[in-house]
């Protein structure tokens, strides 16, 4: 701070800035009008003039070119020049020098002119507080003693003129002195002021660029729940369309219910942690944390909104590293006496001496083998994931691409598979792992087509890529058309080991799940009027990720 300040001081000191500018354009106002005056003295009794002035033309040709010089800076100046040090300099120089000039045409010391000119030393002390400031007062001291001694000898002046001119050096050099200081400090304070300002604009907008950039909702409400200001965090998390952070803007929005109900309870009891809560079925689910803005008024709240998204990746990482240690015992303990008993069962099989039932028996035994393997093998690789390795894709062109793959692996099926793809113009791109979700997807297609087939006959299933509300983030919509799930079990889809069908493991949504919540996204059951089920990937901000 104090190496910025020295910095805006020597600045000042050597090239006038808008302030000094400004006090310019003020002072030659002030020699416009004082030219004036003297111009309009000249038509009063011009008589007396003859008598009392050495060399009247002289003294009317000066007061008229100092009109016209003033008048000429002061429109050149409303042109929009900006006067430099050097122009400063040389004005007050002329004035100094116009002023002695008219003093020597006219009566000499003795006239009112000389007050004059302690107005122009003491302007140039302030527009130069500098060692040149010390030279105007000196070169008018200098002026007016000359002009004071030369009356003296060649025109038998009296000997008070030169005591006169004496005492107005004194006046120039005390006004230097006293207005230098002056001018220094105010120009220091002017710096420090103007230093400590753009540091504070520097911060404010340093502040409101990780506001508006950070993860963490942040609202400002009164106690009565209305919006006050909300960053782009948390429009987007509560209403899915950030606007600006002007309070305009934030106030048009109505809070969620939750959060609504949530307020009030800290309001009864600030002790009481407020439950997580989803605003919408498409949402992360949501935490949030209340305080007074304001201790000792208290009539501001301000609310941080967290993603708990973070969260779960925490929580993740933790059972991923116990499902590490447990696997290993999986593997061994379960996975080798399963192989025994399907070995087993195969050998039973070659037996000629089986009858129907023995039969279905083994069937029985072998479609539960499967089962069994199938939930060995999907844990196994829930715990053997490897960090996702985040890329930005044109979501888009990657579902396109993703159809034409998935539809060679289902080239034999029967009936033949059908895959519609629809893409909403404008779907911004996205930052995730390819692989992972295309595993999502690969495992919500297989799901959407069997349930499909079971339902109404065909293979079929659609494909949908958009924008959420905000135009930011993009979404992908796989839709079936089987017969959907019950509300009742809307809620029981992704928890591991749930499924409806009796050759299913239970773990594919849970694992589509894990997988989307490690890239940041959200996997959802969409809850609409259309026929089917449809589940949607909601990717995160490409710009805002954690």
């Amino acid at each position: 701070m104090a190496t910025d300040t020295v910095s805006a001081v020597s600045a000042g000191q050597r090239t006038p800035g808008l302030q000094q500018a400004k006090l310019f354009r003020i002072y030659n106002h002030y020699r416009v009008v004082i030219s004036l005056m003297l111009v309009a003295l000249l038509f009063v009794d011009p008589v007396n003039f003859d008598t009392r002035f050495r060399l009247l033309d002289y003294y009317q040709l000066g007061v008229v070119g100092y009109l016209a010089l003033n008048c000429f800076v002061a429109l050149v100046i409303l042109a929009g020049f900006q006067p430099g040090q050097r122009h400063i300099t040389l004005s007050i120089l002329l004035d100094i020098l116009i002023m002695h000039g008219l003093l020597f045409t006219s009566t000499g010391i003795t006239n009112g002119l000389a007050n004059l000119v302690i107005v122009s030393v003491a302007a140039g002390n302030i527009l130069t507080p500098s060692r040149m400031g010390t030279f105007y007062a000196a070169l008018a001291a200098i002026c007016s003693l000359s002009i004071s001694g030369w009356a003296a000898l060649t025109l038998d002046g009296q000997g008070d003129d030169i005591v006169r001119a004496g005492s107005l050096g004194i006046l120039y050099f005390a006004a230097a002195f006293v207005l230098q200081n002056i001018s220094r400090r105010m120009m220091r304070s002017e710096a420090l002021a103007t230093s400590r300002a753009q540091s504070i604009a520097e911060l404010e907008q340093i502040n409101q660029q990780i506001i508006q950039r950070m993860r963490t909702g942040i609202l400002v409400l009164d106690r009565h729940g209305q919006l006050r200001l909300a960053n782009a965090a948390a429009e987007e998390l509560l209403f899915g369309t950030p606007t600006d952070a002007r309070p305009s803007a934030s106030r048009s929005h109505t809070l969620p219910q939750p959060l609504k109900a949530g307020l009030e309870a800290w309001l009864k009891n600030p002790e009481k942690r407020t439950e997580p809560f989803q605003p919408a079925p498409t949402s992360p689910l949501l935490q949030v944390n209340f305080t007074q803005l304001d201790q000792k008024r208290g009539d501001q709240i301000l609310v941080f909104i967290e993603d708990m998204s973070k969260v779960t990746q925490q929580a993740q990482q933790m059972k991923l590293a116990s499902l590490g240690r447990l696997t290993a015992g999986i593997a061994h303990e379960i996975r080798n006496p399963l192989g025994a008993i399907s070995h087993a069962a195969q050998l039973l099989e070659e037996s000629p001496n089986l009858d129907k039932g023995d039969k279905q028996m083994l069937d029985i035994i072998r479609r539960h083998s499967r089962r069994v393997n199938g939930i060995v093998e999907n844990v196994l690789s829930l715990s053997r994931r490897k960090p996702a390795n985040a890329d930005l894709v044109d979501v888009a062109a990657w579902l396109k691409e993703f159809k034409t793959d998935f539809l060679q692996t289902q080239e034999k099926t029967k009936p033949p598979t059908d895959i519609a793809v629809k893409i909403t113009p404008g779907v911004p791109e996205a930052r995730f792992d390819k692989s992972q979700i295309e595993q999502v997807l690969v495992n919500l297609c297989d799901n959407g087509l069997r349930y499909s087939q079971q339902h109404c006959g065909v293979r079929k299933i659609e494909l949908r890529a958009g924008a959420t509300a905000d135009g930011e983030r993009a979404y992908v919509d796989v839709r079936d058309f089987g017969p959907g799930v019950a509300k009742s079990a809307s809620h029981s889809v992704f928890e591991p080991f749930y499924t409806t069908d009796q050759g299913g493991t239970g773990l594919g949504l849970y694992l589509a799940r894990e997988l989307c919540e490690s890239n940041q996204a959200h996997l959802s059951l969409v809850e609409d009027d259309q026929p089917g089920c449809c589940f949607r990937i909601t990717f995160a901000h490409p710009g805002r990720m954690i």
